[in-house]
């Protein structure tokens, strides 16, 4: 039995397009979101006075919309691909998939306008206007149940450990969601409150996109060199750990503040602990890369994959200095945060998308890449600019840091930052250049000549490789 007759019943092609078409609209607006904040930094603001668009809402526009258009719509994009491939089974219903997709892009629309109209929480990445939350909450509900019955309904009741991923990640974004979004707007004021707010900003990232981009990973990485994972033992130490201790880490957020000491100490040791679980899994990789390492080379999803790995070593490494006390003493409120959050974000989770994108386009359209070029200068376009930026940031909040500990005047502070922020927004540009690049690509592909083996293929049914 050929994969394309194996699949074929269990996959809606047109659904996963979907999602992932709708993941890059609102990745536009989340890239000129920061783009236009980026030009108010530098007085170029071309928006001034306006206060729908006052540059606070449109922060918060690029957040929310990275979080809920971005990273979502093409996370449940990849979720319509590999969960069906690893259970045997559909999702729940078909048609159901498709109103949650039209339910999710009008949510998420309405929580857009609700931000610009000013009815925001105060909740870093729950933004989301109050009175919508509980519908955003029934919704996440219901793609969790479309998308975990076929977990339940497999044939084979040993889980490999890209469900153990994806059945916990379901688990905890109804309950992360549930804590940051209500129990500090209605039941926990002030530090309380403050203690659960940062707990949901880094659960959000901990235990919902963080076991979405390594279920991926441990998903795709061996589909594409065609090996199995080095260990699997160590992909349940890695999953273990950070069911452990990622859950303490988001009063890091919080160090010298009310909170009591002893849960920032703890925070801080947690926070160190991850770093030890990051590097079990990222070895886990690298030695399933042994003696295919050229694939970096030949293989651009595979290239993805792996820049996204080092930059999340290389963040998580970063985290396990700047959450301590003596670091956040000079970064603590500096464009240094600004700089992670960018770098993991989107120089990760962002990068494991891209080139889940990039592995799966040609399949859904049934066509090869029409320029393998653009490919490449997508890819170099996008690491160069995220790296630039990152790096600009973080100097500029070792500058800002270091200036305030001096106890310089603010305005100092302010101009030794002009230049940085001008780089950050070259870089920015790069990015969004690329991007672009990658969108007419994407056009362009599926605009050409079919392959021969999906030319008489049912439209959502092409050969699937």
């Amino acid at each position: 039995m050929t994969e394309a007759v194996e699949y074929s019943g269990l996959v809606d092609k047109r659904l996963v397009r979907a999602h992932i078409v709708a993941g890059l609209v609102f990745f536009v607006i989340v890239l000129f979101a920061g783009l236009l904040y980026g030009l108010q930094l530098q007085q170029l603001y071309p928006f001034p006075g306006i206060e729908l668009l006052s540059p606070g809402r449109v922060r918060m526009i690029h957040t929310a919309a990275a979080a809920f258009g971005f990273l979502t719509n093409t996370f449940v994009a990849c979720l319509y691909w590999v969960i069906p491939r690893l259970t045997g089974r559909p999702v729940l219903s078909r048609s159901f998939s498709w109103l949650i997709f039209w339910a999710w892009q009008l949510l998420v629309g309405i929580s857009a306008g609700g931000i610009l109209f000013g009815e925001a929480q105060a909740v870093e990445w729950g933004e989301t206007p109050a009175w919508i939350d509980p519908v955003i909450l029934v919704g996440a509900a219901l793609l969790i149940v479309n998308v975990i019955t076929p977990i339940f309904q497999r044939r084979d009741r040993n889980m490999y450990v890209t469900l153990w991923y994806y059945s916990a990640g379901f688990v905890w974004l109804a309950l992360v969601y549930f804590m940051g979004n209500f129990l500090p707007e209605y039941w926990l004021p002030g530090a309380a409150g403050a203690a659960v707010v940062g707990l949901y900003i880094h659960d959000l990232v901990g235990l919902f996109v963080t076991p979405m981009g390594w279920g991926l990973m441990y998903y795709f990485v061996p589909v594409i060199l065609k090996k199995p994972i080095w260990s699997h033992t160590l992909s349940l130490v890695g999953f273990w750990g950070l069911a452990f201790f990622y859950p303490l880490n988001g009063i890091h957020h919080f160090l010298f503040s009310p909170i009591p000491l002893y849960a920032q100490y703890g925070a801080v040791i947690s926070t160190i602990a991850i770093e030890i679980v990051v590097f079990t899994v990222i070895v886990n990789f690298f030695m399933t890369l042994r003696g295919s390492s050229d694939a970096i080379r030949t293989n651009m999803p595979i290239r993805w994959f792996y820049t996204g790995m080092i930059l999340y070593f290389t963040t998580c490494f970063q985290c396990a200095f700047q959450t301590t006390l003596t670091f956040q003493k000079i970064i603590h409120f500096t464009d240094w945060v600004v700089g992670h959050a960018h770098l993991v974000m989107f120089g990760v989770f962002g990068f494991w998308l891209l080139g889940s994108i990039d592995y799966l386009w040609p399949k859904l359209v049934g066509r090869k890449w029409h320029s393998d070029a653009l490919r490449s200068w997508h890819y170099w376009l996008t690491t160069l600019g995220i790296v630039v930026m990152a790096l600009s940031l973080t100097a500029a909040g070792l500058i800002q840091g270091y200036l305030w500990k001096g106890l310089a005047p603010w305005e100092d502070s302010l101009i030794a930052s002009f230049p940085f922020w001008a780089v950050r927004t070259y870089a920015g540009v790069a990015m969004i250049a690329a991007q672009f690049l990658l969108f007419f690509n994407m056009w362009m592909t599926s605009r050409s000549a079919p392959e021969p083996s999906t030319a008489r293929a049912p439209l959502g049914q092409e050969a699937t490789a």
